[in-house]
């Protein structure tokens, strides 16, 4: 007699957990610090997606990403351009930073950008992306940065609480699988 079949159960056997973690930073030039510390987990075909509001931290969090991978170039908020790729200094991936703000629809608006043919040699950040770029690959980290309600200084008599944010990190995807991300807290 043959078993019952769910199809929950195939779904499962086949999608990998996703990895999160929670994190509170205190003011920008740690969001920033953030970022560099976040290079070093990172490498070539790595897709990071930024949710947040306006001012929020994504772009300061972007700085320090391009500071920790050695990339040439000031990095600024794509805004206007939609995209900035910059070149490694030395022998690591370039980071392609895209703000897909303006940008309406999924991936087929953005397939003009070429991410898909930069992704394997890149480092793809994408501000405003989800809900529009997943598509893009299997492995991603999904990092949302929310600006804190209430006492959030946690007792810091340093730390403006204007500035502190929670920060969620997310990897999902066989990629992420063995990476600590609640280490990038330390």
């Amino acid at each position: 007699m043959e078993q019952p079949h769910s199809p929950a159960a195939d779904a499962g056997a086949t999608a990998t957990a996703a990895v999160t973690a929670a994190l509170t930073v205190k003011s920008p030039d740690l969001m920033k610090e953030l970022g560099r510390s976040l290079a070093k987990l990172l490498r070539p075909g790595d897709l990071v997606m930024l949710t947040g509001e306006l001012g929020a931290g994504k772009t300061t969090l972007t700085r320090g990403l391009g500071e920790g991978l050695g990339v040439r170039g000031a990095v600024t908020s794509p805004t206007f351009v939609i995209a900035r790729v910059h070149p490694s200094l030395g022998d690591g991936p370039a980071l392609v930073h895209v703000d897909a703000y303006r940008l309406g629809g999924g991936l087929d608006e953005m397939e003009d950008l070429d991410l898909d043919v930069s992704l394997p040699e890149s480092v793809i950040v994408v501000e405003w992306g989800e809900g529009k770029v997943e598509e893009l690959s299997d492995d991603r980290l999904h990092v949302v940065i929310g600006r804190t309600m209430g006492d959030a200084q946690g007792g810091d008599p340093q730390s403006d609480p204007d500035d502190v944010r929670e920060v969620t990190l997310t990897g999902v995807g066989a990629r992420w699988a063995g990476e600590d991300l609640a280490a990038l807290g330390a």
